[in-house]
């Protein structure tokens, strides 16, 4: 079986892409395998966590090419370069353009950390989104996983994992939960379940 053909899109630590990389490892990602990261940023230290293991690795910068077009025609380029088949957003902080997710429709995930529709859309990443759901006062937060199109934070959700808001969870805090508990559980599933759906398309 040639397994799916991923590219995970990264700007900071890349601690979604350690998960998934794990997840290939322990065998929860199986039908896909992760064989570029692209960075926006050259100080990532997600580029770090890639070489270590032995995955190809590419920068591009927006500052450097220029524009828009010329920074997704930089991204397209190297992905087709590497016959890639899904792409996944792990913490990329760049907004794609409609002409990118319309050519790559269904084939760009995306994790959000926190139950969309809750707390998402423009300006809400990071940090801020924990600290809009605090503020708000709910009691269950949680990551959702899904496909990415022109409207941010607005494809078809593909899973969803709900955790517990505790008292005295500070945005850090709810942080690092969503992720342990939610982010690198759902991320590397929803990459499997995607890709084997690609396998089957390719039948």
């Amino acid at each position: 079986m040639n397994k799916v053909k991923i590219a995970v899109l990264v700007s900071g630590g890349g601690t979604n892409l350690q998960a998934l990389i794990d997840s290939q490892k322990s065998g929860v990602l199986e039908s896909g395998e992760i064989a570029l990261v692209v960075s926006n940023n050259k100080n990532a230290y997600a580029l770090e966590r890639a070489k270590k293991a032995n995955i190809k690795t590419v920068t591009f910068l927006k500052s450097e090419l220029g524009s828009q077009e010329a920074f997704e025609k930089a991204i397209v380029d190297s992905l087709e370069e590497n016959g890639i088949e899904l792409i996944v957003l792990a913490g990329f902080m760049s907004i794609l353009s409609e002409n990118f997710t319309k050519k790559y429709d269904r084939r760009i995930i995306n994790v959000h950390p926190s139950l969309i529709p809750s707390f998402c859309g423009k300006g809400f990443y990071g940090l801020t989104v924990h600290e809009k759901a605090l503020e708000k006062g709910v009691k269950v937060t949680g990551a959702t996983v899904h496909f990415v199109n022109e409207i941010p934070d607005g494809g078809e959700i593909i899973m969803q994992k709900a955790v517990e808001v505790m008292p005295g969870d500070t945005p850090s805090t709810l942080q690092k939960r969503v992720m342990e508990e939610a982010e690198w559980i759902i991320l590397p599933a929803s990459a499997e379940k995607v890709s084997k759906s690609i396998l089957k398309e390719r039948v």
